[in-house]
């Protein structure tokens, strides 16, 4: 069993990037970019909080199929806005884009944050139509805690929330660095006072502690030079979820932060299998 100065020493992935102030600030001006670029629908609000609300990225196709991107940050920084960089390749390709925003810790707890993913999920599925996106084609990708929260996504029972939303609401998953079983964080001295885990909750909140009904493809990817940990917790979900498990994509030479960027690069792989399981390649 790992000491809490060695899961800090595992998990605590910008200390392991001295220059990830710098990768934050990139990631704006290119965002800040994007949207300028790109067609961007603000702050469509889907839940009953100020956080609950996402932009959406159309396309000028009809029946267009949507990719929804969930944020990381450790479930307590970063934003929507941040990652708006990640759009421009899937619109190209004919992929509409919904990024939703979520409450952070220590304000917000990680079961209220599924709560309102569950809540943008069941949002999207009902007004798609009406957006002229199809809603038989949804892919959730995620990074890092995102990863996480697509992850339960992927393991809901979606007709048990609401008798209008069906069993295969989604069509795929991209998980890209994340945490899929959260024990280990329960011991993890610099994020326990945001994230306020136990032992009870942190089962609760753990994607391994489920097992979805029905076998929706799952996408996995890590970066190379991640910690130990991080790529512990990417071969747990594919072990644990064989049914949905498809494939692992290795990117090596990226650190954790440089993970997601492969998502929107055009040329990688892990973009092409993206629009594979859209539908869209």
């Amino acid at each position: 069993m790992l000491t809490p100065q060695q899961l800090d020493h595992q998990y605590n992935a910008r200390a392991a990037i001295p220059d990830h102030p710098q990768i934050f600030e990139r990631w704006r001006a290119e965002s800040r970019a994007a949207r300028d670029q790109l067609r961007c629908e603000a702050d469509y609000y889907f839940g009953p909080s100020p956080a609950e609300t996402l932009d959406l990225y159309p396309v000028a196709a009809p029946n267009a199929p949507l990719l929804v991107f969930i944020h990381g940050g450790y479930w307590r920084s970063l934003d929507k806005q941040d990652f708006s960089f990640l759009a421009p390749a899937f619109v190209r390709a004919g992929v509409a884009v919904a990024m939703p925003n979520y409450g952070l810790a220590p304000a917000t707890s990680i079961e209220e944050m599924v709560r309102q993913m569950l809540r943008a999920m069941a949002w999207l599925y009902r007004h798609l139509p009406q957006l002229g996106i199809d809603r038989r084609r949804i892919v959730v990708a995620g990074h890092s805690a995102g990863a996480h929260l697509a992850a339960m996504m992927l393991a809901a029972d979606w007709p048990l929330m609401a008798a209008d939303l069906t069993r295969n609401l989604l069509r795929g998953a991209v998980c890209i660095s994340g945490l899929y079983d959260l024990q280990p964080l329960v011991r993890t001295p610099f994020l326990q006072q945001d994230l306020r885990l136990d032992d009870a909750t942190a089962r609760r909140v753990s994607p391994v502690s489920y097992r979805p009904g029905h076998s929706i493809p799952l996408i996995t990817a890590a970066g190379g030079d991640e910690s130990a940990e991080f790529l512990r917790q990417n071969r747990l979900i594919g072990e644990a979820w064989p049914q949905c498990f498809r494939h692992d994509l290795p990117l090596p030479g990226r650190h954790h932060l440089a993970s997601v960027e492969a998502l929107g690069d055009p040329r990688h792989a892990l973009f092409q299998a993206t629009l594979r399981l859209l539908g869209a390649a």
